[in-house]
């Protein structure tokens, strides 16, 4: 068994992708026309990597370590990786099947088996031990895995010149952790509620190439949402609804035009507005402003529907011996019917969850029961020994779960009605942390499974009258090298943990469907908040100080707190 160094094959060499393919075709008379103006492009030029094809005499050990190489160069679907293919696998092999994601290509580890077939030829297999991190299916969603090792198989044989080229292998490509991202690009699709209000995004990841636009527009008419999600969201798009041309064209006004099969003729205003705004904001990343929908070069004059944004938010909830509200500046302004009431009982207070509408907070005291404060009045929720923090959802809900029973998962309704909901966690063992979205769709937790802590998400399946009834399948998507102290969710799509490893404080970002980052965290941090934005992230320490990021260092703000509160989907 061998262990390769990295790069063999790779060449020197990187190309802006997008900028060569621009080159080609510049027309040399006609109309001056205005382009677009660069500050105008969302999009970065794309840098790539040349890999090179096999070299004269290579082993089976390396012709099979160069195809993994050049998984690094996708361009004109991966021409290069199947020169390392038989003419017969190279005609039938499929990258985009899926990604295998593992921790190093320098930590590979190659034995090949070798036999004579005959006389003139040889043949035999290559196996490599990885040690993979994560997998991306065919539509591309990502999936954190933990970390097991796995043996990959080649068959490989000699040609006609005596060159060992690889006659079996799986469909897709194998990238390493650092050079995935560089190969890859996220972009999520958007999809509906089940009460057509809010766009929940959906992360995928695809190839870095020029016809992204196409790409997502066919991901989004003729996919379907992840299967962990799907209980809970809609397309505004009919099955019998297609794109009717192979590619969407963008102009320098960066209007996409796309035209579909003749059943859209069919749809209504509603119908051609909600198509139109959810096609839109999955393509706005893109750099696609707006989107013309058409049959036959006929405009459906689509309109726009109406969905509603995360508000935008300022301050921090804080409460002190004297004070309970929202901090801004130098002031703390109370809530109406919430902050007397809980400045009296501060010293009991272990954490409070604000209701979007802020006429209603969920807190829980040193007893740890769950109780509800509204109108002047303290009414009592949960009393189940070992509850969590609960988390209020922006319909007004109180969920609350004893951590070891996270199959006990309660939503409380504004008049202290108790709500179960059906197939909780099943595989959990127990739970320390619980967060619901901003958008009331999604919950996330972090989780015990198989003896290790995880960062899980679910969907919300709520009935006609948007009360919850059962959460969908639980989708895994961060293993967690310590323990939670405290979670919140930052923007539409990604999670902050507050965690302790190793004796010190980090704050993991966790984008749901995608990759993760690390920042220190204050020393003796105890808790943190969410918010829309990364910079909107506030931290308290045991000694009772506040913190908001400042780039990468944390700047000292308040003190005195007693605890940091949240509000309903932070």
């Amino acid at each position: 068994m061998t262990r390769r160094r990295r790069g063999f094959f790779i060449g020197a060499v990187a190309v802006f992708a997008v900028l060569l393919s621009a080159c080609a075709g510049l027309p040399m008379s006609g109309e001056v026309k205005s382009g677009l103006v660069l500050d105008d492009v969302d999009l970065a030029p794309d840098i790539s990597q040349i890999a090179a094809g096999p070299l004269e005499g290579a082993s089976p050990e390396e012709i099979v370590e160069g195809f993994m190489d050049a998984a690094l160069t996708p361009a004109d679907g991966w021409k290069t990786a199947r020169e390392f293919l038989s003419p017969d696998l190279a005609q039938t092999w499929r990258p985009n099947a899926q990604v295998t994601v593992d921790s190093s290509a320098a930590a590979r580890e190659f034995t090949a088996d070798v036999t004579s077939a005959d006389d003139t030829a040889q043949e035999g297999d290559v196996r490599v031990l990885l040690d993979q991190t994560a997998h991306v299916d065919e539509s591309g969603a990502y999936t954190q895995l933990s970390g097991d090792t796995s043996v990959v198989s080649f068959e490989v044989a000699e040609n006609a010149d005596g060159e060992w080229r690889i006659t079996a292998a799986a469909d897709g490509v194998i990238l390493d952790a650092e050079a995935f991202p560089q190969v890859y690009r996220s972009f999520a699709l958007q999809f509906y509620d089940q009460s057509w209000t809010h766009l929940i995004p959906d992360v995928r990841w695809y190839p870095r190439r020029g016809q992204i636009v196409t790409t997502l527009t066919q991901s989004l008419l003729s996919g379907a949402p992840s299967g962990w999600l799907a209980p809970a969201v809609r397309s505004a798009f009919p099955s019998d609804v297609a794109l009717a041309r192979e590619s969407v064209p963008v102009d320098t006004d960066k209007v996409a035009t796309v035209e579909l099969t003749p059943a859209a003729l069919a749809l209504d205003a509603t119908a051609l507005a909600r198509m139109r705004t959810q096609l839109e904001e999955t393509l706005r990343p893109a750099g696609v402003t707006e989107v013309e929908l058409l049959v036959n070069a006929r405009d459906l004059n689509a309109g726009r529907a109406t969905v509603e944004s995360p508000r935008a938010e300022t301050g921090t909830v804080v409460l002190t011996e004297s004070a309970f509200g929202l901090y801004l500046g130098d002031e703390i302004t109370p809530y109406a019917g919430i902050s007397d009431e809980l400045v009296e009982l501060a010293s009991s207070v272990v954490s409070v969850d604000v209701a979007a509408d802020e006429t209603r907070a969920a807190v829980q005291f040193e007893d740890g029961g769950v109780y509800t404060v509204a109108a002047g009045r303290v009414d009592q929720l949960d009393t189940r020994s070992g509850l969590v923090e609960p988390s209020m959802d922006p319909r007004g809900y109180t969920w609350s779960v004893p951590s070891a029973n996270p199959r006990a998962l309660t939503a409380w309704e504004s008049d202290v009605t108790p709500v179960s909901i059906a197939n909780a966690f099943p595989d959990a063992a127990s739970i320390s942390h619980l967060r619901v979205a901003p958008d009331g769709v999604r919950i996330a937790a972090v989780a015990s499974i198989g003896s290790q802590p995880w960062l899980v998400v679910a969907a919300i399946v709520r009935d006609q009258d948007h009360v919850p009834v059962e959460l969908g399948p639980v989708h895994t998507i961060a293993r967690l090298d310590g323990v939670a102290l405290g979670m919140g969710w930052v923007d539409e799509n990604d999670l902050s943990v507050l965690m302790e490893t190793d004796g010190s404080r980090v704050v993991l970002t966790q984008d749901v469907g995608g990759m993760s980052s690390f920042a220190a965290a204050p020393g003796a941090a105890t808790s943190i908040s969410g918010g829309n934005s990364a910079s909107a992230v506030r931290i308290l320490n045991a000694d009772g100080v506040l913190f908001a990021q400042r780039g990468t260092t944390w700047q000292m703000g308040l003190t005195d707190v007693l605890v940091l509160g949240t509000r309903a989907g932070q």
